[in-house]
């Protein structure tokens, strides 16, 4: 197999595993907002909820991705998680128009990138 459809076949699993972890986050916010509102759940639990919700998401894509690709889990999991990030950081610049990068977009960066080479490295030997 030539270089070029290598890199296109990855670039397609990654868009496959980013749309993933999307998804699940898209459905355990859903889940998360209608219990916010019908119980009495307090605001205060929402950076938590938030953070929860993020390693969830990556977790299962980086997993994904791992066990598709077969070999260098960590690598994959960690661009996986970096690539996620990256993109939720853009959706904000673009639709809240977030001014800048903060200690807590970087930290939450950090994380991203560490649980995709955790769940990476867990999804390579599940296969």
């Amino acid at each position: 197999m030539n270089t070029s459809k290598k890199n296109m076949n990855y670039v397609l699993l990654l868009g496959k595993s980013l749309l993933l972890s999307f998804i699940v986050t898209l459905i355990l916010f859903v889940i998360f907002t209608l219990i916010l509102t019908y119980t009495s759940l307090g605001e205060k639990w929402i950076p938590l909820i938030n953070t929860v919700i993020l390693i969830i998401s990556i977790s299962l894509g980086a997993i994904k991705m791992a066990i598709n690709s077969s070999k260098r889990g960590f690598i994959n999991g960690g661009v996986l998680g970096l690539s996620y990030m990256l993109l939720l950081i853009l959706f904000g610049f673009i639709v809240f128009k977030n001014t800048g990068v903060d200690i807590y977009s970087l930290t939450k960066l950090g994380i991203g990138i560490l649980v995709g080479i955790i769940a990476g490295m867990i999804g390579v030997n599940l296969k």
